[in-house]
């Protein structure tokens, strides 16, 4: 596919058709967008609402205007279009296979399970001068009576990798994952990375600003101890330092 040729077509397909819906019945998810809103409040987090009915965005936060230069209102008003004027073209075609891959995994899942799959991944997205590698992570909101997503609720947050890709599908309560490879076209099934107390408390402390010395201090041990286990971590979850660690763990919900 010719990233140059995608449109917003391209994301709203067929295996995830949804009727349009009465004005009424979209009353009715007032209290839905104020949940969100709610939790928008609590967390640093920018999140958006995809409507798959309208092919548009019904809810932006505020915060996006930092990622992409344009307030709520105006990426509101752009939908898709924000990913076909801020994501570099060679990224656009990735985002388009992972949205028909997506749906076509989501599919085959158990419609009563379902509501608890998210799919993540990271891609750019450009302002100005400025390039953001983003973790995003997409999830149902509200169901169509047809078992495919009507509302998805969307969170970006900063990457703790550095590519674009790196995308998984997760199932609620599962303790497997699903890797989505681009090269091979097909999703791998994986086990999950789970980090032990020591590791967890490392963590933990460091988002407090603790030293090294602090840290070995608070938890009975020698600061080589803690340096080893750090090391450990760092290649578990491959990253290169304890800010891209904190980050991974809070992305892929391992604290």
């Amino acid at each position: 596919m010719d990233s140059t040729n995608i449109s917003v077509d391209e994301f709203f397909i067929k295996d995830n058709y949804v009727e349009e819906y009465s004005e009424e019945e979209y009353r009715q998810l007032e209290p839905i967008i104020k949940a969100v809103k709610a939790f928008v409040r609590s967390t640093h987090q920018c999140v958006y609402v995809i409507d798959y009915a309208k092919k548009g965005f019904v809810y932006v936060s505020e915060n996006i205007i930092y990622l992409c230069g344009h307030t709520a209102r105006e990426v509101e008003q752009m939908g898709y279009d924000l990913y076909l004027q801020h994501v570099p073209e060679e990224e656009l075609t990735m985002l388009a296979e992972v949205n028909e891959s997506g749906f076509s995994f989501f599919n085959g899942v158990p419609a009563e399970e379902r509501m608890g799959c998210a799919i993540k991944y990271d891609f750019h997205l450009i302002n100005g001068h400025k390039k953001h590698l983003i973790h995003h992570t997409l999830t149902p909101l509200v169901m169509a009576p047809n078992g495919h997503i009507w509302l998805a609720l969307c969170t970006i947050t900063q990457s703790a990798r550095n590519t674009p890709g790196n995308i998984i599908m997760r199932i609620e309560k599962s303790p497997e994952y699903y890797e989505y490879s681009l090269t091979k076209k097909t999703w791998i099934k994986k086990c999950d990375v789970s980090l032990t107390e020591t590791e967890k408390d490392i963590l933990h402390l460091s988002t407090q600003g603790f030293t090294m010395k602090e840290i070995a201090e608070k938890l009975c041990k020698s600061v080589d101890t803690v340096k080893a286990c750090k090391r450990k971590m760092f290649a578990k979850l491959d990253v290169r330092n304890i800010a891209e660690a904190i980050s991974f763990a809070a992305n892929y919900n391992l604290l």
